[in-house]
Formats: structure tokens, sequence, C-alpha cells
């Protein structure tokens, strides 16, 4: 990950750069502007290096064109442009912060855990649109495409294609397609491993297929399942979404048309 601060107070600069570079795994690069000008000179000479920034923790208030304005201007660059991350002392922007799509808001004095979290919904995000983006793997393996089954003396080859999540169940996975459900004696983990760019991790016993995701909503009679879930097209599952993933598939859901979240 590549950092910008952009904040006009030496100090706060120093103690952001001075929390990132302790933390683990620590940031590939860490640069800071003490304005807006400066941010947009540091943006682009970095674009042009192809070194583009992943992530600006991004001052309000400051001399001259504000960070407000410096957000609103990166959102006319493509979606794969650098996220922001507004780090200030003033509390009241927060709702403006995300009408620019802010990936989060920190208040200062930040402290390394809030800020370990900012950032690790930068990544998640990022891993959505990658994902999102990505073309089927077209492999070498003639096995890539497929999943070989074996049950109650059956062996049979599961086109991936079909495949609409994978559910970890006590010792087995359960793969489940539109019109069959199958046991696979197996780790969630191996499938997630093998299969990262066809299937996105949704909590701790599930990956979903993006294109089968219909809606996200609010799971009000689902004690574990931190609040929210997902219905799939095709049939009546729903499957729990971690507070941990809720951030990238939200993510995906913002950058997929035809899907929507609930309320």
């Amino acid at each position: 990950m590549r950092v910008l601060i952009v904040d006009d107070e030496a100090l706060a600069r120093s103690r952001l750069r001075r929390l990132l570079v302790e933390m683990t795994p620590a940031p590939e690069a860490v640069q800071e502007a003490a304005n807006v000008p400066e941010a947009l000179h540091a943006l682009a000479s970095a674009a042009a290096l192809g070194q583009a920034f992943d992530v600006l923790l991004l001052d309000i208030h400051m001399p001259g064109p504000s960070g407000m304005d410096l957000a609103r201007q990166l959102q006319t660059l493509p979606p794969a442009g650098p996220a922001v991350v507004f780090v200030t002392a003033h509390p009241e922007h927060a709702l403006s912060a995300f009408e620019v799509n802010a990936a989060d808001y920190l208040t200062k004095p930040v402290r390394r855990e809030r800020l370990a979290a900012a950032l690790h919904k930068v990544r998640l995000v990022a891993h959505a649109r990658a994902l999102q983006s990505a073309p089927s793997p077209a492999e070498a393996d003639p096995d890539a495409d497929t999943l070989l089954i074996t049950d109650r003396g059956r062996t049979e080859r599961v086109r991936l294609a079909e495949v609409l999540y994978f559910k970890s169940e006590l010792k087995y996975v359960t793969v489940r397609t539109a019109t069959h459900e199958y046991l696979w004696s197996g780790s969630l983990n191996d499938l997630e491993a093998r299969f990262a760019k066809r299937y996105l991790r949704v909590h701790r016993n599930a990956l979903v297929a993006p294109a089968a995701i219909r809606c996200l909503e609010k799971a009000y009679d689902i004690d574990d399942s931190d609040g929210w879930q997902l219905r799939l097209f095709g049939i009546g599952d729903v499957l729990l979404v971690s507070r941990r993933q809720l951030p990238v598939v939200r993510a995906l859901l913002a950058n997929k048309n035809g899907l929507r979240a609930g309320d």
C-alpha cells in the first residue's frame, strides 16, 4: 500500500507517519504534502512513474483549497484512483465526507487501532474492485473450471460456473448450484486459495460467486450474523455477512449494475 498524508500541520503528518511505519505490515511507501497543490503534484508525479497512491490520509481544513475540495476533484478520476480517508479535528463534516465516497473518517488524535481498521477497509474495497474487474481465469490446468466431488460411490465433475456458493459445514463444505447441493470433503480455505479470482469471502464459513448476489439486507432475526445477510439469484438460501467483510460486499454492490443493498 502506498499512502499520501495531506495535512498543513507538520506535527500531525509526523504522527501519522509514525503510526504507519509501526504497522504490520507497514505501507510500501509514505509521502507527505502540506496542502492541496502539493498533494496534486505528488499524485501526478506518482502516476507518471506507475506508482500511484492507494490511499490519501486527508485533512479537511487547510490554507487554500480544502481537503473536501481535493476529494471532490478526485471523484472525476477513474474508480481505481486513490481511496480517501479523512483525518480531521472536526467531526461535524462526517456526512459531507461520505457524500464524496470517503472510505473512512477519523478524528484527531487518531488511535493506532482505528487507523489500521481504516486501511484494512481500503484493502477490502480494492480487493472487491479487482475481483469484479478480473476476467474469468483461463488456466492451463484442464481441471481449473471444475471441482471433482465424490459422494456415496458417485464421482462427478461440477462446473464452477454453476456454483453459487461454498459453505463450510462441520467436516464438509456444501457446494451449492441453482439445482443441486453437494458435499465436498475438503477445506474452505483450500477452495479460497484455488479459486480466489472467482469467489468472494463473505463470512468465515462462506465463499460466494459475486455474480450470484441479488441483494444485501439486514438480518434482524439471525443472532450471529452481525446484522447482515445476502440473498442470491435463483435460490432461497441466505448467507451471513461478517462485520469484517461487510465493506467489501458493499463495495461490490455499489459497483455492480443491477445489484442493490438493503436499507
